[in-house]
């Protein structure tokens, strides 16, 4: 089973940068975590490639 792998995200309401930890062995997700300085919610949508790479959009809750 592949490490989680981390990477940096920007929030969508107060533009901070933090880090999240993604599971490779899961190709599509989805899922809200709030952020880590505003608290409000941010939708992640995440795809892995073939190549165990990960691709992450971040949006606000309501977009």
């Amino acid at each position: 089973m592949p490490a989680l792998e981390l990477m940096l995200i920007q929030c969508p309401y107060c533009w901070e940068t933090q880090e999240i930890a993604i599971d490779p062995s899961v190709s599509e997700q989805e899922y809200v975590e709030d952020c880590q300085v505003c608290c409000r919610p941010i939708v992640l949508s995440i795809t892995i490639d073939v190549d165990l790479t990960p691709h992450v959009d971040v949006r606000a809750e309501n977009d």
